[in-house]
């Protein structure tokens, strides 16, 4: 039985690799694994050549984290904490904006829970400690995100929305590793169901008229509990058959 073909968003970065300096196409491979153990096959998604004809293929896409978004999308000046990657910005808010068209099963992680709600008209808290008075939705300044040490990220508990999709599969409340320093202040026409309970910071969004469209701020796949990718792997299984059918027609 095929496996459902989920993508990834990637970004590019400087490598040094065999003595030379190369640009490459760049995911931590803990993404590629979460999606490979729950049933789906991962292909990743460079931003160098935009382009919505690679979701012809996909069966269901993953928005990655990953970097701060350009505030211009939603009428802001750029403060002064930003590091945006303009590339990265178009070529993904493009992917969204033609996935949700498709009403293609998507889960947006981090930065591309931020994606999801820019997409969808919402807006952005540029820098959190300005809002909520502290950084603790991060680890210290200077920390490696990619660092095999989990003291790299923050860590705090989310409470769930009762009754929501969120709630369905996660329960309500769970503790959640973290490492970001923008976050959703208007999730447009997503439904916040998950927030940290310290500082009511939004941490799920999802649209449960859609076959799956989840948004969560912590990164599940630095952790083993993966159930937010079961999920996607699952509804891009059932949205496979009839996905092709509707693109067809």
């Amino acid at each position: 039985m095929r496996r459902p073909l989920i993508g990834l968003t990637a970004y590019e970065q400087e490598v040094q690799y065999n003595g030379n300096n190369l640009i490459a196409g760049m995911l931590p491979m803990t993404y590629v694994k979460a999606v490979q153990a729950t049933g789906g096959r991962a292909v990743l998604i460079t931003p160098d050549d935009p382009g919505t004809d690679v979701l012809d293929s996909l069966d269901g896409i993953v928005f990655s984290g990953g970097g701060d978004i350009d505030p211009k999308y939603w009428g802001e000046e750029l403060h002064p904490a930003a590091d945006v990657d303009e590339l990265r910005d178009t070529s993904e808010l493009m992917l969204m904006k033609a996935a949700l068209d498709r009403d293609l099963p998507l889960l947006g992680v981090c930065r591309g829970m931020q994606v999801m709600a820019v997409a969808a008209g919402g807006s952005l808290h540029q820098h959190l400690p300005d809002v909520i008075g502290h950084d603790r939705h991060r680890a210290a300044p200077g920390t490696d995100p990619l660092a095999a040490d989990a003291s790299a990220f923050g860590r705090h508990e989310v409470v769930l929305q009762p009754g929501s999709r969120a709630a369905a599969l996660l329960g309500p409340s769970l503790t959640v590793n973290s490492f970001h320093h923008q976050g959703v202040n208007d999730p447009g026409t997503f439904t916040a169901t998950g927030w940290c309970p310290d500082d009511e910071v939004i941490e799920i969004i999802e649209d449960p008229g859609r076959p799956f469209a989840l948004g969560v701020q912590w990164h599940p796949e630095r952790t083993g509990d993966l159930r937010v990718f079961a999920a996607l792997a699952e509804a891009a299984s059932r949205w496979s058959d009839r996905g092709r059918q509707v693109l067809a027609a």
